[in-house]
């Protein structure tokens, strides 16, 4: 359970690599925060976060194994969880794959493993996420979406594409939870420099992991259903998605 300031005892991070997913964990960690489990493909590779969790004194840091694309185990994984741990306060749904569009291009079988991570694998333990939620009668879910998925470009519309219905997933299910006690937060990063954008050149309101964070962050503490890192991008994207399409293919965004 959160306290009464509403930090959370128990954090769930689902995609326990991701740069995003970590640097969200460090500014949700509190004094009270008792478990954080990191799920992820392979458990060794979270450990060095274990080590510096525990550091910060976290007492109870569990490194399981999770596998997005293994639809059939989500909720089971998901109940697993809960009943080693309690009710799951706080659980980020961080996981992606960005892949390359001229491999897409090249082999079209090669988009499926990117819609199944990125949208499927996202619904599926969205969903049982969901229904714990609503069995404890409280708790946030955070899903991570991107600006990609607000206006699909040219560059990049296979993963657009999966940002897109992951986005309108979130929406939806968000307010399914209402009444529940449970709730739903969708951020919306735009560039953001990490380990999955190394080597790309960064558009115009490029960000940190750290930057997105301490959005996500404020949003929390604030009961928010929806934010923009950095926020002045939300403005951006209210002009570029009425902006004619012959127009918006040419711009180089």
């Amino acid at each position: 359970m959160q306290n009464a300031f509403g930090d959370p005892q128990t954090i769930l991070l689902l995609g326990g690599t991701s740069d995003i997913g970590r640097a969200t964990v460090r500014r949700l960690v509190r004094p009270s925060t008792t478990t954080v489990v990191l799920a992820a493909r392979h458990p060794v590779s979270v450990e060095d976060f274990a080590a510096e969790l525990r550091r910060l004194g976290v007492a109870n840091v569990d490194c399981v194994a999770f596998d997005a694309c293994s639809h059939a185990t989500h909720a089971a994984f998901i109940d697993g969880l809960a009943e080693r741990h309690g009710d799951l306060d706080v659980v980020l749904l961080a996981f992606g794959v960005l892949g390359n569009p001229d491999d897409f291009v090249a082999d079209p079988a090669s988009a499926a493993p990117v819609l199944d991570v990125n949208y499927v694998g996202g619904v599926t333990v969205g969903l049982a996420v969901a229904n714990r939620l609503r069995a404890q009668g409280h708790g946030r879910m955070v899903i991570f979406s991107s600006v990609a998925g607000e206006r699909v470009r040219k560059a990049n519309y296979v993963y657009g594409s999966t940002k897109a219905g992951l986005d309108g997933f979130a929406q939806g299910l968000g307010d399914s939870l209402v009444g529940s006690g449970a709730s739903l937060l969708v951020v919306r990063p735009g560039f953001v420099h990490s380990k999955m954008t190394t080597g790309m050149k960064p558009s115009a309101f490029a960000s940190t992991p750290d930057d997105v964070a301490a959005t996500t962050e404020r949003g929390l503490r604030r009961g928010l259903h929806t934010v923009w890192s950095p926020p002045a991008i939300r403005y951006v994207f209210s002009i570029l998605r009425h902006i004619p399409r012959p127009i918006w293919r040419r711009l180089k965004i």
